[in-house]
């Protein structure tokens, strides 16, 4: 439906299409955007399931609950929108807008190593949970880590003390015992 899509490492996943609504070819989407309907402002997504990835134009979508009922240019058959159900949805990485002074994007947290005030590599950031207090980031062991542990800490200004991602390290206030 468009051009040729944005290198793989270049997207970023906004969402994922989970079903169809109604009978006119909607899909429902669960956003990963905060707000939600942020992922309504792309016009053009590219939607990846497995090694299959598809150009779609985004007509028009609105919150329905928890989720989204998006229109997509040219898919008016609710059969057709079924097949749709498990994509994600990416946009390439320079469409997302820039953020101020010491604000990040998860992608950019995903990878980091995370080290303690006592200088001690407690892991990796595997990936964030949102909760309803705060995020919280999940740090797997990897080679040169304290211990074997799987850590859950909060994403807080209380916890997270510096963030270098040139350096590829946050510096958390964090007991290892806990």
């Amino acid at each position: 439906m468009n051009t040729l899509p944005a290198p793989a490492e270049d997207l970023i996943v906004l969402g994922k299409i989970f079903s169809v609504h109604g009978i006119r070819g909607e899909v429902k989407v669960y956003s990963f955007t905060d707000p939600v309907d942020n992922v309504l402002d792309y016009r053009r997504w590219t939607l990846r399931r497995d090694n299959e990835v598809k150009q779609v134009e985004l007509i028009g979508g609105r919150p329905q609950g928890k989720f989204l009922v998006a229109k997509l240019k040219g898919l008016d058959d609710r059969d057709v929108a079924l097949t749709f159900a498990g994509f994600e949805i990416c946009v390439p990485r320079s469409e997302l807008p820039a953020l101020g002074t010491d604000e990040y994007y998860w992608h950019q947290l995903e990878g980091l190593r995370v080290i303690d005030q006592l200088g001690q590599l407690f892991g990796v950031i595997d990936h964030l949970l949102e909760t309803g207090a705060n995020d919280v980031m999940v740090v797997k062991p990897c080679t040169g880590s304290l211990d074997d542990r799987e850590r859950l800490l909060p994403y807080t200004e209380q916890c997270v003390q510096s963030i270098d991602l040139a350096a590829g390290e946050m510096r958390v206030d964090w007991d290892a015992d806990f």
